[in-house]
């Protein structure tokens, strides 16, 4: 099993890119992960949709010339469905169980092309709450290792 972790933007704060190596290093008994960083296109006037779209859509450019066709592919964004966590290893099982890819978007500050969600199989929510890029990808990975740790029948998940 492979899974490519398509990211816009960087971590800078180490105590998250200590937690995010750790989940990496779990996720390591279940399948390969690789994280592909994404430059966040930059917006001159916040206020301005049409520019937040021009962003967007360089942004999407981006992304999908790094989505593997055979993966299964997930959109991480708010108007997306929410599971529980086995619904979701299920899921995510029954997704991959083709090609053994599983590929996971997580958008910018002002969120996902419509390009790219179209592209994808899943639209995901992990919450309707807002989060920040940086500490999505820290909570996507413990999300990742979780359904992984239940499809193999093991105890960390409750």
């Amino acid at each position: 099993m492979t899974v490519d972790i398509i990211t816009v933007g960087s971590i800078k704060e180490e105590y998250l890119r200590t937690g995010i190596e750790e989940y990496k290093k779990r996720l390591s008994a279940y399948a390969r992960v690789q994280i592909t960083e994404i430059k966040e296109s930059r917006v001159v006037n916040e206020d301005d949709p049409t520019a937040i779209g021009r962003a967007l859509e360089e942004e999407a450019e981006k992304i999908l010339s790094r989505l593997a066709p055979d993966a299964y592919k997930v959109a991480l964004c708010v108007e997306g469905t929410q599971y529980d966590s086995p619904a979701l290893a299920a899921l995510l099982e029954r997704g991959c169980a083709k090609s053994g890819k599983l590929a996971l978007v997580i958008g910018s500050s002002h969120g996902l092309s419509e390009t790219v969600k179209r592209a994808c199989d899943l639209r995901l929510s992990v919450s309707k709450l807002t989060f920040p890029h940086q500490l999505m990808r820290l909570l996507l990975m413990e999300i990742l290792y979780r359904s992984f740790s239940i499809l193999a029948g093991k105890k960390y998940h409750k």
